[in-house]
């Protein structure tokens, strides 16, 4: 099935980049219609983008000739047809204004009405001068979309055309192409489905002012959540408040502490089918946590005590639960990964345990990439090889649907 990607070119400076984005996708076979703000006409021609995507550019409402009586007999308004054929929207770059017009339902220019008619998943690609990027309003506008389902791809940090360096260049452009990819071949296998998930590290007070935490960042807990919410799934995300945010309006609790989660899950997680539980839960706690700031002058003794094992608490919690769980390892040889992986089945009860190996800087946490071995209580793994975590929680959601069902 070939696919339609609607491109929408507003006038941010990094304008030029989305013709190399074209490209890519129509190596992938995809079909591209470009529309542009009059303003980015100024900075890349029409015709260089006529001539990357073999298509017609659109960039006036009301273009020479126009009359109401040919739309009234045929009934073909162009925007509304790109709309109507788009499988995915995106707009690269996004500026500013585009994002704040979208945000209040304004559509006064051929990307905005086009926008505001697409049923598909739409993509924003913001890129702006760092100081606009922070600016509360554009934040707030970034939220709002967000909260009505636009997907949103954060601009990388760098040195901007402005000159100044910081947030605000456009996503590199093979990170966009794989975005549009992957949402072209998303289906809504998980309708229906009740869904909640842990991701972040858990921090545990020494003082007012201390904790002990760990290095999790979220981003594989995030990244399954997403992928769930995409597939259509009901998602409840517990996610602790120094975790990275989730791309999409996703329902979310918040926590800290280790016992902060246990309350959490045990306040819903009986109301769902299926937990992922891949928050990163410390094992220690300190026994007599100190009110106050500790002066740093003299040496000090902690006592730590064991925390209650949360993983080993979800099936009491709710016995029907589907329990999908991660365990972090140091450890390489896929045989010890699988023991350790069989052993923790056998503890929790899990569906699943996946076993991610951390001893390498390339993978884990707070890398973009993973590598796991998913073990079964049968005694069955699969390992999924090294990629982002966006894909190998697909490929997990994809695989545990066929081996749990």
């Amino acid at each position: 099935m070939k696919h339609t990607v609607v491109l929408g070119v507003a006038s941010g400076i990094a304008a030029y980049k989305t013709l190399e984005l074209i490209k890519q996708l129509r190596k992938e076979n995809i079909t591209v219609f470009v529309v542009m703000s009059d303003k980015a006409t100024k900075m890349v021609s029409r015709e260089e983008f006529e001539k990357a995507s073999g298509n017609k550019v659109y960039s006036e409402l009301f273009e020479k000739n126009f009359n109401y009586k040919n739309i009234l007999k045929e009934r073909v308004v162009e925007h509304i047809a790109l709309a109507d054929n788009a499988d995915v929207m995106i707009i690269a770059p996004a500026t500013a204004n585009v994002i704040a017009k979208l945000a209040h339902g304004i559509a006064d220019d051929f990307i905005t009405t086009t926008t505001l008619a697409v049923t598909a998943p739409v993509i924003i690609c913001p890129s702006m001068n760092v100081n606009m990027w922070h600016n509360p309003i554009v934040q707030e506008n970034i939220a709002k979309l967000k909260s009505l389902g636009y997907l949103i791809i954060n601009p990388t940090s760098g040195m901007l055309a402005c000159g100044y360096e910081g947030l605000g260049r456009l996503a590199e452009i093979p990170d966009i192409t794989e975005e549009i990819i992957r949402q072209l071949h998303i289906t809504k296998s998980m309708q229906g489905k009740k869904i909640i998930i842990t991701a972040g590290g858990t921090k545990e007070k020494i003082d007012d002012v201390r904790f002990i935490t760990n290095r999790s960042s979220g981003k594989m807990g995030i990244a399954l959540a997403e992928a769930c919410y995409e597939r259509g799934a009901e998602v409840l995300l517990l996610r602790a408040k120094n975790a990275i945010m989730p791309r999409y309006h996703i329902e979310e609790k918040f926590f800290e502490t280790s016992e902060e989660l246990l309350k959490l899950l045990e306040q819903h997680a009986k109301y769902y089918d299926t937990c992922y539980h891949t928050a990163a839960v410390s094992d220690f706690k300190v026994k007599d946590r100190i009110n106050g700031k500790i002066p740093s002058k003299n040496a000090l003794n902690l006592t730590l005590l064991p925390t209650t094992k949360i993983i080993e608490q979800i099936k009491k919690i709710n016995p029907n639960i589907k329990l999908i769980a991660f365990k972090a390892a140091y450890e390489s040889d896929k045989n010890i990964l699988q023991e350790i992986g069989l052993e923790k089945i056998h503890k929790t009860r899990a569906d699943a345990i996946i076993v991610n190996d951390i001893s390498k800087k390339d993978r884990g946490f707070e890398s973009d990439n993973n590598e796991v071995l998913i073990v079964l209580p049968n005694g069955k793994s699969k390992l999924l090889s090294l990629k982002s975590k966006k894909n190998i929680a697909g490929e997990i959601i994809d695989y545990i649907s066929i081996v749990t069902s």
